[in-house]
């Protein structure tokens, strides 16, 4: 076992971590920004790096500062938690490198998993099912325009690198397939470097159904269920539950199976996602693979009651999966929503600044992972996440009533957030029916804005 982690992260991740290794018993070296030196992750650690200025480019994303902490510090592993480096393959190579763990898979996985185009080629090898569309990068419109006549209106243009709604245009015919590919290019240019698109058909109308999996150094692999992120803006994702509610058992092994296929053909260790969308006759989709932990990982964790970052860091210490397939049967139904320090009346426009006050709720049946409180004062240069909550009940109506009860209960003032919008969702009627799907928030803005 290591004896002593980096955490090359911040906020609530970063807490999660560093807890995580306290009670595995190893030593936690906390990095961090100069707006960040009152996080909370910092008073847990056992020893903290200032690694530069407020902007990520200067700080959580410079490999070589990250890299100098680690080996000033004597660490025998990083854990990069989501976001930032987490999939970033020149980072797990320059760990490699330097002789220090990284806790995720290899460069090459990444490399495999993580661009868009390659996974679909990837899945298509390992038999899982895949939306029609391109075989790989499309290079020109021309190349667009024979590709979607040939699978037919709507379609997708989806920026091969990155993630988080980024680079991703739907159109309806040839003018705005030719508009979506030149803007959806130039965005993915802008936010990743990676100017690749590939062409997809467009499922009206799908859930996004994701399963968790998770591999050991000793040939063991084993999925963890499913986690239902229909409900989302803008392809960020605000409510997460399992199990899915149109989700049976032998859809979840089906689908489960298919997960652990693609995972063995990119050669996949340690915990992972591969996400799905799912068409209303039940038939799935492979959409990409996560290479890291999610932000929900919570759900999976209470529904199959594991902890899975301690089991990321026993894999990448080579010790096996402390499970079997067979254990992991779902317990109950866990539901989390997203608390973000944004305004959904202003178009979600962020809201840093001083908490004021911050009261988390308690009670049975909830779980909050939160790096805030009172007198925290929230920077303006990162996502704005501010708490995760969750309900742990045994049926989802349960969880429903409990996780409503806990966000009336939580307190935050100083700052904006999205309370009462997933109030609202709560309350709404499809939403408690299990009647929803990834266009959710658009079709019932109506109802859940205030402005409509």
């Amino acid at each position: 076992m290591f004896s002593r982690i980096l955490v090359a992260n911040r906020g609530e991740i970063a807490l999660r971590i560093v807890r995580a290794c306290k009670e595995l018993g190893i030593e936690t070296v906390a990095v961090y920004s100069e707006v960040d030196e009152d996080a909370l992750h910092l008073r847990l650690a056992d020893d903290t790096i200032c690694i530069g200025p407020g902007p990520s480019l200067k700080s959580y994303l410079d490999i070589n500062r990250i890299i100098a902490a680690a080996e000033i510090a004597n660490v025998d592993a990083i854990h990069p938690g989501y976001g930032f480096l987490s999939e970033n393959a020149r980072f797990a190579e320059v760990c490699r490198a330097c002789k220090i763990h990284f806790i995720g898979p290899s460069p090459d996985t990444i490399n495999a998993v993580g661009n868009k185009a390659r996974a679909r080629e990837l899945a298509r090898t390992a038999n899982v099912p895949t939306v029609p569309g391109s075989p790989g990068a499309v290079a020109d419109e021309d190349e667009a325009r024979k590709i979607a006549a040939e699978i037919g209106y709507p379609v997708m243009v989806k920026a091969a690198a990155g993630g988080g709604g980024r680079g991703m245009r739907v159109a309806q015919n040839e003018i705005s397939l030719l508009s979506g590919f030149a803007s959806a290019k130039a965005e993915a240019t802008a936010a990743f470097n990676d100017g690749t698109v590939y062409i997809e058909k467009f499922v009206e109308r799908p859930r996004h159904v994701e399963i968790q999996l998770i591999a050991d150094t000793h040939g063991n692999i084993v999925y963890l269920g499913e986690r239902d992120c229909s409900v989302q803006r803008r392809h960020q994702k605000l409510v997460e539950e399992s199990p899915s509610p149109v989700m049976t058992p032998e859809l979840r092994k089906t689908m489960g199976e298919a997960a652990i296929r693609f995972a063995k053909a990119g050669n996949y260790l340690n915990a992972g996602t591969v996400e799905f969308l799912v068409d209303r006759h039940r038939n799935f989709y492979f959409m990409e693979m996560n290479s890291r932990i999610q932000v929900e990982h919570p759900v999976t964790e209470l529904v199959y009651g594991v902890d899975l970052v301690k089991e990321q860091i026993r894999v990448a210490a080579g010790l096996p999966l402390s499970f079997k397939q067979e254990d992991m049967v779902p317990r109950g139904h866990a539901i989390e929503v997203r608390v973000n320090a944004e305004d959904p009346e202003a178009g979600f426009r962020p809201s840093p600044g001083k908490v004021t006050t911050f009261v988390a709720p308690g009670g049975p049946g909830v779980r909050v992972d939160s790096h805030l409180y009172s007198g925290y004062t929230i920077p303006p240069h990162y996502d704005s996440l501010a708490a995760k909550v969750l309900s742990h009940r045994g049926t989802r109506d349960e969880a429903i009533e409990t996780l409503r009860r806990a966000l009336g209960e939580m307190q935050v003032s100083g700052v904006r957030t999205t309370i009462p919008l997933l109030l609202r969702v709560l309350d709404n009627g499809d939403f408690r029916k299990g009647d929803f799907d990834t266009g959710f928030i658009e079709t019932h803005k109506q109802t859940l804005f205030s402005k409509g």
